[in-house]
This record gives C-alpha cells, sequence and structure tokens, in this order.
C-alpha cells in the first residue's frame, strides 16, 4: 500500500462508489488492474483499509506518525543519580524505577555515554585477590 500516491487512493475511493452504484471490492480489484496494468495488484484488504480510512478520518491522506514522546530533565537526572548511587543496578530496574521504558532509558544511558550494571573498577579490585595475581 505504500505506492499508493493520494491520487491514487481516491481514485479507488472513487471506483468504489456509494449509495445505490456502490462496487463490491472484487469489482474494485478487477477494475484497478484494468486501469492500471503497469502497478502491482491491489488486494481486497488494501482497499478495505482505505475505505476504512477515508470512513474515519475524512480523508486518504497519509497520517503522520506519533512524535516521540520527550523525558523532562528532571526524570533523566534523577536517572542518572539512581545510577550514581548504584552503579551496577540493571537498566530494567532503573526502568520500573522511574515509571519508564526500557527502551527509553537505554537511549538516555547511551545520550549521556553511561552504562548500567558495569561494576566499577575500584569494586572490581576489591574482589580481585592480590594473591591470586601473583
Amino acid at each position: 500500500m505504500s505506492y499508493l500516491t493520494e491520487s491514487l487512493k481516491i481514485e479507488i475511493l472513487m471506483m468504489i462508489g456509494y449509495g445505490d452504484r456502490a462496487r463490491t471490492q472484487c469489482e474494485v480489484v478487477r477494475l484497478f488492474r484494468e486501469t492500471h496494468p503497469d502497478l502491482p495488484p491491489l488486494n481486497q484488504g488494501t482497499i478495505s483499509k482505505i475505505e476504512a480510512q477515508y470512513r474515519e478520518m475524512g480523508h486518504v491522506r497519509k497520517v503522520p506518525s506519533k512524535r516521540q514522546a520527550v523525558v523532562d530533565d528532571d526524570t533523566k537526572l534523577n536517572l542518572l543519580l539512581a545510577l550514581e548511587e548504584n552503579p551496577i543496578t540493571p537498566a530494567r530496574q532503573l526502568a520500573r524505577d522511574s515509571n519508564l521504558n526500557h527502551k527509553t532509558v537505554l537511549k538516555i544511558l547511551k545520550y549521556e555515554k553511561k552504562r548500567p550494571y558495569n561494576k566499577p573498577l575500584k569494586s572490581y579490585l576489591k574482589m580481585i585477590q592480590i594473591d591470586d595475581i601473583i
């Protein structure tokens, strides 16, 4: 359906018709194939979606996708502070604590160049016994 322009969608709506002169979806598919043999064939699902969009919105223009939700600075700061307090906290736990999506937390941490659940070097060195190294 991505290859259909707005004018083609309007043409499909005109092929469908209205009232007593409405055609079935099978007739519209056949008529569209005869009118536009160079385009890929339509199926009834595509016609049904175009018709439903027109009945719901009153137009067949492409609907812009939802904008990405913006996380405010306070939430980002709280998230980063929680990570500084306990650096071995998993990202999923940070997401649950801050009421954010897991992927949103990962994007914020990537932007801030932080990594969750990495033990700091000091605590790692404390865990390793010097005798094992020698």
